[in-house]
């Protein structure tokens, strides 16, 4: 029999009905930046981590501007500003310094870590304290990716881990900041998007010709690679990511990322690599933390009484908060 203070947890909560339909597509998005590792390295020209990072961005914001007709308005000009820097115009050549200097396994890893530094920023910036259960799944997730991906040869390079550490904080922090401010009224995930890659490019753009310039030759392989990564990678995947965002909780939306690497390592697999025993294990893990963070916290049986459990009581306002910045997008 239990007491007013001692309840027993029921299994977790599957998530609303009307939620399953945004976490498919909304994985669709870390699901194709998977196959960036093996575009970077096998198709892309080395050493150009910021051209790459800018035409994956500049073309396919100008093209969801034309597309939208909409240009921010009022703050929202400095707000589309701070979130190209963060989501494109630093992560995307940070992202591209990494795969070029570390194995894609160990850079895999790096951001497996995302949904822990969005945890984190949700405290600060939203309020919104984990809970037990989707922050045991974030830890469960890195450990699941870091069996299937780090192997014995990993090695580990000063700037490549700088590089993918920087990259993933900075798409927290854009995660985190969508949440926060939603979207303008009227606005729609496309226009958000374009804004987000047109500022990021621009940033990119003087960089890009002061520092680097174009590579020396660019062959049939490497304009399907940049094609492939501002197009499907780049606008589409963006346009999914930052819809997704502003519907889920934001503890339900940022374990997405995990399927980055579990797609690479598929796509190893397919180029002929062989997973051990421990990495199967460890794909099954990072597998079951993804699905495992989409699921509402158990609650208790019975009655909520005020000593429902802090962790029950944050898993209640961050759905509340996810169901309200829901209807201010619609």
């Amino acid at each position: 029999m239990h007491t007013s203070t001692e309840r027993a947890l029921g299994p977790p909560r599957i998530p609303s009905a009307r939620h399953v339909p945004t976490i498919a597509l909304t994985a669709l998005a870390p699901a194709s930046w998977g196959t960036t590792y093996v575009v970077t390295t096998e198709l892309l020209p080395p050493g150009h981590p910021l051209f790459a990072g800018m035409l994956r961005a500049l073309p396919g914001g100008l093209l969801a501007l034309a597309i939208t007709r909409a240009l921010p308005r009022g703050d929202w000009w400095w707000k589309a500003t701070v979130l190209g820097a963060l989501n494109i115009g630093a992560l995307y050549p940070l992202l591209f310094i990494a795969a070029e200097r570390l194995p894609g396994g160990v850079a895999a890893t790096l951001g497996a870590g995302q949904p822990l530094m969005v945890a984190g920023l949700a405290v600060a910036m939203l309020h919104i304290r984990p809970t037990a259960w989707r922050l045991t799944w974030g830890v469960l997730g890195v450990v699941g990716v870091g069996l299937v991906v780090l192997g014995p040869q990993a090695r580990l390079d000063a700037v490549g881990v700088l590089a993918g550490l920087s990259g993933t904080a900075t798409m927290a922090a854009g995660i985190v900041l969508i949440k926060r401010w939603g979207l303008p009224a009227g606005v729609g995930p496309l226009a958000l998007t374009g804004w987000q890659l047109t500022a990021g490019g621009l940033l990119l753009l003087p960089l890009t010709l002061g520092v680097e310039g174009a590579p020396p030759r660019i062959d049939a392989d490497a304009v399907g690679g940049y094609l492939w990564l501002g197009s499907v990678g780049g606008l589409v995947a963006s346009t999914l990511w930052f819809r997704g965002i502003g519907k889920l909780p934001v503890g339900a939306s940022a374990p997405l990322v995990l399927l980055s690497p579990l797609v690479a390592a598929v796509i190893g697999v397919a180029l002929g690599e062989s997973l051990s025993a421990v990495q199967m294990c460890g794909f099954v893990l990072a597998l079951a933390a993804l699905l495992a963070a989409q699921l509402d916290s158990p609650k208790p049986t019975g009655r909520w009484g005020r000593d429902r459990p802090a962790t029950a009581r944050a898993a209640e306002t961050e759905s509340r908060a996810g169901d309200v910045r829901e209807g201010e997008t619609r």
